[in-house]
């Protein structure tokens, strides 16, 4: 074995021992949500406490959505504590289900709202030429009622020596009354506290969007139970219990459909949008909508181990994995904002005392730079495009790991795909049914599935599952005298007739094979299908042909990324060159590779990295597990695979749905865009306004405005991800 193989299966092995190290700690966790982190200084105070309680290692925080991951629970009190006394609100998951009161739905709406009222009052009855008593009064009422809250924040930074947002615009306030600007101080509270107000419901919006995906779960399901229908605790039902799902309910487990015929939205996990055909047999899964049949399901996984509670939980952990864009940004801001704190602090100093200018102003005017000082919107930019872009990917059924593997496939101009399981079905199907006498199909096709139902063989599966597909009974048909041929086929008596099923082979050894059937069979096998012939009495009398269909989506797919300007495309294929060869030249791969073991896929990935620089690996995550590590991302089809899909790939298309591929591409590129426009709009905000404020130009009210409007911009213009839709 190569050592380019060795370390790459090493690789493999290092992703499950992480991902098992990572499942124990999951399993003693707490998730809590933490209120009023607002902006980086915040978030730097927050984990500056969690740092000193429980440890850098022992917690996840994602400023975007407020949750806190505990991984060690037994410190969840004095963390609560902790935070608590810092001023920062800790509620535990249970705890924050939808507020029940209007003042908890929309407590900064109504602040922000009483504020401003005092404020338009003071300033028009100021220019009415009322009482100054009056008007000033009205005014400290708005900056009281609109600015506690920063003002107390404020405090404990100060205790914990972090100079924050709350810091700048306290100082801000309080210097504004002090020179005598009350309307200028009540402004920059109120628009303060509208940002905060905008920033919340926006952080709302993008938690609504994942509350979506857990609430399509039951709480509730009916299931068989000694012998009756009894409702049960949906977390309380076990693999192998059967699940009764009326029309229009909610599915509550993953499981198979062992009685009655319906239409399944599945939208919620495979992002398609037409309900999907479910009958015996066939999975459904948690979280889909059982449309207009009755189902009984018997389940396959416990309630919380359902490929929906997975990508609820993928989700949440893809938010707190930063993009290498997310890092640059925030080490930039955390060089920027001393600077201009230092910038400030000039301006109040050096003129009035070297060039003897009025000290008045000159504070004002280093009022406003503290004001612009805090890079929230800069900050911001970023993580609230990506949490927008992962939540509109999971709505569309695909489950992105984090943030690098979203700037990794914006810059995607190559993509290599397996073959079977990804091109392909990975299983076999019934393609063809040729009948050679009057036997209709229906008759046909019975007689075969009766005779292979109890074998597991993938032909005699392929056999069994087309039955089932046409709606053809088959359990009650009897066998007597049945025989297993090795290696050729079956025999049985069915109604005093006696069948056989297998292979050319066992044809010929009965004398069965006619040239009418020579002829077919060369053609079937010409187009690399396996045959099946079914006859009786020295002929025969059906032919069925069976073959690892192409996936519907793959040409098409394969064209889309042509037209994105994807310009590789390669198929790396365990299987011999003239079936890998048809395929590719079916679905429209110009570069091939045939007969490849496992370290060798690995070996043309590294090779492809090397040629082309960034490179996606698309394969079904069970025995291309080490080449999608290889890959700069790894896309696994969700259901071929669906666990270890789940666990070793940066990417998952969960209906195995390959028109997905191009739509990822897109959203991709589209967030890196959004990311770009946001970090220009903040700079070339806050360059312009430190111009005009050292120019003597800006005021405070206008600082507030322009910091907090350009974080409103930024939040706005990242939430456009929820709403992406496909340009091809």
């Amino acid at each position: 074995m190569t050592s380019t193989s060795s370390s790459s299966y090493g690789l493999a092995f290092d992703t499950y021992r992480k991902i098992s190290m990572t499942k124990q700690k999951e399993a003693s966790a707490q998730s809590f949500f933490v209120s009023g982190v607002c902006c980086a200084m915040e978030e730097a105070i927050v984990r500056k406490h969690l740092d000193a309680v429980a440890g850098p290692e022992s917690y996840s925080f994602n400023p975007v959505t407020s949750e806190l991951r505990l991984h060690d629970g037994a410190k969840s009190g004095q963390v609560v504590k902790k935070l608590t006394d810092a001023g920062f609100a800790t509620r535990s998951k249970q705890e924050l289900e939808l507020p029940v009161t209007i003042w908890e739905r929309h407590r900064e709406g109504i602040v922000t709202g009483i504020a401003s009222l005092f404020t338009v009052t003071g300033v028009a009855l100021d220019h009415m030429g009322l009482s100054a008593v009056a008007v000033h009064g009205l005014l400290l009422a708005a900056i009281i009622i609109g600015g506690w809250k920063v003002a107390a924040r404020a405090w404990k930074s100060i205790r914990t020596y972090a100079f924050d947002m709350n810091v700048l615009m306290t100082v801000a306030v309080c210097g504004a009354l002090f020179i005598g600007k009350w309307t200028e101080g009540a402004a920059v509270v109120v628009l303060y506290a509208a940002s905060l107000m905008l920033e919340s419901y926006s952080a709302a919006r993008t938690r609504r969007a994942i509350q979506s995906l857990i609430n399509r779960s039951p709480q509730q399901a009916r299931v068989i139970q000694n012998s009756r229908e009894e409702t049960i605790d949906a977390r309380d039902i076990v693999p192998g219990q059967r699940v009764i799902i009326r029309p229009g309910e909610n599915i509550p487990v993953d499981g198979l459909v062992v009685e009655g015929r319906s239409f399944v939205d599945q939208s919620a996990i495979t992002g398609e949008a037409t309900p999907i055909s479910r009958c015996p047999g066939e999975h459904v899964y948690a979280g889909s909508i059982n449309r207009n049949g009755a189902l009984q399901v018997e389940a396959v996984s416990k309630y919380e181990d359902s490929t929906l509670a997975k990508m609820v939980h993928l989700v949440e952990q893809a938010q707190l994995k930063r993009a290498p864009i997310q890092h640059t940004v925030d080490k930039f801001a955390r060089v920027y904002t001393p600077v201009v704190l230092i910038i400030a602090m000039s301006v109040a100093v050096v003129p009035p005392v070297l060039m003897q200018l009025p000290f008045g102003e000159w504070v004002y005017r280093a009022l406003v730079l503290l004001v612009i000082a805090c890079p929230c919107a800069l900050v911001i930019s970023t993580p609230v495009t990506l949490v927008s872009a992962l939540t509109r990917a999971a709505r569309l059924g695909i489950l992105i790991k984090g943030g690098r593997q979203i700037e990794m496939l914006a810059a995607v101009q190559t993509v290599a795909f397996d073959k079977t399981g990804t091109l392909t079905f990975g299983k076999p199907r019934v393609t063809d049914i040729i009948l050679m006498n009057s036997l209709s199909r229906s008759d046909a096709l019975r007689i075969a599935a009766a005779l292979e139902h109890r074998s597991e063989h993938p032909v005699a599966f392929a056999i069994t599952q087309e039955a089932v597909r046409s709606t053809v009974e088959y359990l009650h048909i009897s066998v007597e005298g049945f025989e297993a041929i090795p290696g050729r086929g079956v025999r049985g008596t069915i109604g005093g007739i006696e069948y056989f099923l297998g292979n050319h082979q066992l044809c010929e050894e009965r004398g069965s094979c006619s040239p009418e059937v020579e002829r077919v069979l060369e053609q079937l096998e010409y187009e690399e299908k396996t045959t099946i012939l079914l006859g009786k009495s020295g002929e025969v009398i059906c032919i069925l042909a069976v073959q690892d269909a192409v996936r519907g989506q793959s040409a098409s797919a394969v064209q889309s990324l042509k037209n994105l300007g994807v310009k590789q495309l390669w198929l790396l294929s365990g299987d011999q060159a003239a079936s890998a060869q048809q395929l590719a030249g079916e679905v429209g791969i110009d570069e091939y590779r045939t007969a490849l073991l496992p370290h060798q896929k690995i070996e043309i990935v590294e090779q492809l990295k090397t040629r082309y620089g960034t490179i996606a690996m698309v394969g079904d995550g069970i025995n291309d597990a080490p080449a999608l590590a290889a890959a700069s991302v790894g896309i696994a089809m969700g259901v071929t695979g669906t666990d270890a899909a789940l666990e070793t790939a940066d990417v998952i298309l969960m209906g195995d749905d390959l028109s997905k591929l191009p739509l990822l591409i897109q959203l991709s590129r589209k967030t890196m865009a959004i990311i770009k426009q946001n970090i220009a709009v903040a700079l070339s905000l806050k360059a312009l306004f430190l111009v005009l404020t050292v120019a003597g130009v800006g005021t405070l009210w206008m600082a507030v405005l322009a910091d907090d409007g350009a974080a409103l911009i930024v939040i706005l213009n990242g939430l456009r991800a929820l709403s992406f839709e496909k340009d091809l």
